[in-house]
């Protein structure tokens, strides 16, 4: 079933399954200490440089909490988003695995700025409050926006002062530098990131995740939050494997483009319906619109999409890196035909 639900949905890209198949070689040594891993390894050095070092496990949740857990200590507190996915779609594992308080910050676009951060910074050192340690950003963020290299400068610069850490959600990495026109270094190491959950599954990959670390004292005990968070794979191979091809000849740059320009030609598609109102930025492979009742009980006989905010009938399409063309067609004519009436659904 083709959907605009979620590239969760989307398919492996072959080059990706094939590394998978060749992975299935013979033995190996289990829990990391195979040719595959190690391949995976240098590859992200390669991208990132020689000070990360990767730990690489089963999903994004996990490389979450394991990321938090090797910057935090239970009486300290994680400043997010108020739309972050750690507050709103990880079921309290963050919290619950670093004993952390999680502080949300409201957000009109689900960016946070240092105006934003700065007055959560205070009762450091007064034992009767969670000590601030940590600052949790999503790149792309959970809203389809996108943080410029100078905006995540300019929030690890006031972290360092406070000798906090900035961990970066990756999971749609890609796409954000697909549209900043950037590598990924530029806007991770280079830009003050500590601590990275390195995501493709949204981009072609299968599964796993990298947690990435940037900080000699932070990679120092990971192994450890790794193994005690259930995320240690025994046959790691098939999932560092993927990262060889997915690094390799920029295919992960290759697939977010893909997906972006998707959504971006469904966008201007949609814009010329005045009852569809976008209610974020299109910056990158998700778009956020509100649409009268009507046309969007048509569009749900057709489509699986998820609604962001039922109350308003805003909606969410996600565009994947194997969305084609004729998916665009295909929405494109069902949107005519939802529309052909321009009387209908004027009322929300």
């Amino acid at each position: 079933m083709r959907s605009f639900a979620s590239d969760n949905n989307s398919g492996v890209h072959p080059l990706v399954m094939d590394a998978v198949v060749k992975a299935n070689d013979n033995h190996a040594v289990g829990y990391g200490d195979d040719p595959w891993t190690a391949a995976a390894t240098a590859k992200i050095k390669e991208v990132f440089g020689e000070t990360a070092s990767p730990f690489f496990v089963f999903n994004g949740t996990g490389a979450n909490a394991v990321a938090l857990q090797a910057v935090t200590r239970p009486f300290n507190s994680i400043l997010c988003a108020e739309t972050a996915h750690i507050n709103v779609d990880e079921c309290g594992a963050p919290a619950r695995m670093t004993g952390c308080a999680v502080v949300t910050i409201p957000t009109p676009d689900g960016k946070l700025t240092p105006e934003l951060i700065k007055p959560h910074l205070h009762n450091f050192g007064v034992c009767h409050h969670s000590q601030p340690k940590a600052v949790y950003i999503s790149q792309v963020s959970e809203l389809g926006t996108i943080y410029t290299i100078e905006e995540v400068k300019a929030i690890a610069d006031l972290l360092h002062t406070y000798n906090m850490y900035l961990h970066m959600d990756g999971a749609r990495l890609a796409n954000a530098c697909a549209y900043l026109n950037c590598s990924m270094r530029e806007v991770t190491v280079d830009a003050g990131v500590d601590i990275l959950s390195f995501g493709g599954t949204k981009n072609g990959m299968m599964m796993g995740e990298a947690v990435v670390s940037f900080r000699p004292e932070i990679t120092e005990n990971l192994q450890y939050y790794r193994k005690q968070s259930a995320q240690l794979a025994s046959k790691l191979r098939y999932l560092s494997c993927q990262y060889i091809p997915y690094l390799e000849n920029d295919l992960w740059l290759e697939n977010a483009r893909k997906a972006n320009n998707s959504a971006y030609r469904l966008a201007e598609a949609m814009q010329k319906y005045p009852q569809i109102r976008f209610t974020q930025k299109i910056e990158s492979n998700q778009l956020f619109f509100t649409i009268p009742t009507e046309p969007l009980k048509k569009l749900q006989e057709k489509y699986f999409f998820y609604m962001w905010n039922e109350e308003a009938n805003e909606a969410r399409f996600v565009t994947s890196w194997d969305t084609t063309e004729e998916d665009i067609d295909d929405m494109i004519r069902t949107l005519d035909a939802v529309f052909a009436n321009n009387s209908i659904g004027m009322k929300l």
